[in-house]
């Protein structure tokens, strides 16, 4: 994991392997961000000339690189592009810093340790600043020789924040803050990108129970026997096919002075070929990224406990493995979930619905003042809102709007959807209460509408469908690595954030 510090030393006399500063696109050329002034001076206040000569545009995400000039102990000045320089009296936003100090921080790959010399005017900033250079250096090489890149880097090894104030209470808690959640996030990503040979349901509620345990969360494991028990017909169907067998795991984080309960519901399918209803080549080949969902809520729940936040929260996760095999379920079974409904299978591939559902019911019982689910449900979804942008339902429209506020603030872009009633109609069964699959088209509001029917009467809810962002198949941007993202840890914790300041329900 990648250090960071706060540091008052003067870019100049600072030892690092490299000196990275900001550059706006202005109207008549790149212009140097604030930040930079040391540097700016040391090139008699030329150095947005030079950038110019160099290609630079001040564009998001460009990268310019140069010698350092004369008196600095830094051989090398990264300037990366923040995109258009803001107004008059205006400053560079949260997320333009994140994604700047995200691609500094990756082309930075194989360095001991950097100084950020970027905007800075408070502890947001420092905090904004510090969540993206830990993200973007992210690097999941646990099965590549020594542990480094193709080329044989490991990932940036410090960040020193200049400007930073290392005895400032409000800058502290922010890197504070940005360490614990980042940390959290990259553990999710590790979870994401872990071959599903080595993670299956089993492996990964061991993981829950070591981190649980390291965090004083309370922590209950249902194994097949309990599942059995206990009725979750939903969990047990779509994992009959695998010799791994399904799990549920309860995360329970509590504090004293909490007055508000939540509770994160994570779809947690740690490989998904379909089942009977197999996906073809071409559709299965990431699929271990299928329990995105739950390594969200997993790390919610972590984050939450080590921020030490003023509010109860439950996460679930539901783990099972969908494979084809003569003890799979098949299309045109009928499953008797936890809740009591029954449920015809016609399509064994739209699994995700029935493990959330006895989550979802479990979660219910407990009667939280809000439940979210996140899960990577539906293609339709990604079809509808594109690879980077998740989907939120509800059924309250205050709830979904304050789930896509903080999703904006912490920079995860989110987009509202609706439930559509006539929609339901689509997943009547003659021969249960209701399918699992209805009509085609708006397939991912048919998902919502079926996960609504296990939401305990009376429960704020909402699902979030991550299966567009929740793995980037192209190349890193921004914070974002290719692989596991991480989508939708932060707009988790933030909720949980503003539920114990009182700013949520």
């Amino acid at each position: 994991m990648t250090a960071l510090t706060l540091s008052t030393a003067a870019a100049p006399g600072l030892r690092a392997d490299a000196i990275v500063i900001g550059v706006g696109k202005g109207g008549k050329g790149p212009v140097v961000a604030p930040g930079a002034d040391a540097v700016d001076k040391a090139y008699d206040g030329r150095l947005a000339g030079v950038l110019e000569t160099l290609g630079a545009s001040g564009a998001e995400g460009e990268i310019t690189k140069l010698p350092a000039p004369a008196g600095f102990k830094a051989p090398l000045v990264l300037a990366v592009g923040l995109g258009a320089e803001p107004k008059d009296g205006d400053t560079y936003d949260a997320e333009a810093l994140r994604r700047a100090a995200g691609v500094a921080a990756r082309a930075l790959t194989g360095a001991k340790k950097a100084a950020f010399a970027l905007p800075l005017a408070d502890a947001a900033d420092a905090g904004a600043i510090a969540e993206g250079a830990l993200l973007g250096a992210y690097s999941f090489d646990a099965y590549k020789d020594n542990g480094k890149d193709a080329k044989g880097k490991g990932p940036l090894g410090e960040v020193a924040l200049l400007g930073g104030k290392p005895r400032d209470k409000e800058y502290k808690a922010a890197v504070e803050r940005a360490l614990a959640v980042t940390e959290e996030l990259n553990r999710a990503r590790d979870l994401i990108n872990t071959p599903p040979n080595d993670l299956d349901p089993e492996a990964f509620a061991a993981v829950a129970q070591t981190a649980a345990k390291e965090h004083g969360i309370k922590v209950e494991v249902l194994d097949v026997k309990a599942l059995e028990k206990g009725g979750y017909g939903g969990i047990l169907g779509v994992g009959a096919g695998s010799a791994a067998g399904p799990r549920l795991v309860k995360l329970s984080y509590t504090h004293a002075e909490a007055t508000k309960h939540l509770a994160f519901v994570g779809k947690g399918i740690t490989y998904d070929s379909g089942g009977i209803s197999l996906k073809p080549a071409g559709h299965n080949e990431t699929m271990k990224c299928d329990m995105s969902g739950a390594a969200a809520v997993f790390a919610a729940v972590v984050a939450a406990a080590r921020l030490g936040l003023a509010v109860n929260v439950t996460g679930w996760l539901a783990l099972a493995e969908n494979m084809p095999s003569g003890s799979a379920t098949r299309p045109g079974d009928v499953l008797r979930m936890y809740s009591g409904k029954t449920v015809e299978v016609l399509n064994t591939d739209a699994e995700g619905r029935l493990v959330l559902a006895d989550a979802l019911w479990a979660a219910s019982a407990e009667k939280p003042d809000a439940i979210v689910d996140v899960a990577t449900l539906t293609g339709a979804m990604v079809l509808a809102l594109g690879s980077r942008t998740f989907g939120v339902m509800a059924n309250d429209d205050a709830f979904r709007a304050a789930i896509v506020d903080a999703a904006e603030e912490v920079g995860e872009p989110s987009w509202p959807m609706p439930l559509p009633e006539h929609l339901r109609k689509g997943m009547d069964s003659p021969t249960a209460d209701i399918a699992n699959m209805g009509e085609r088209m708006g397939g991912g509001l048919v998902a919502g509408l079926f996960l609504r029917e296990f939401v305990g009467e009376g429960i704020t809810w909402a699902h979030v469908d991550i299966a567009g962002p929740a793995f980037n198949e192209g190349g890193p941007f921004g914070y974002t690595p290719k692989g596991g993202t991480g989508s939708a840890v932060r707009t988790l914790v933030r909720l949980a954030e503003l539920t114990a300041a009182g700013d949520l329900g």
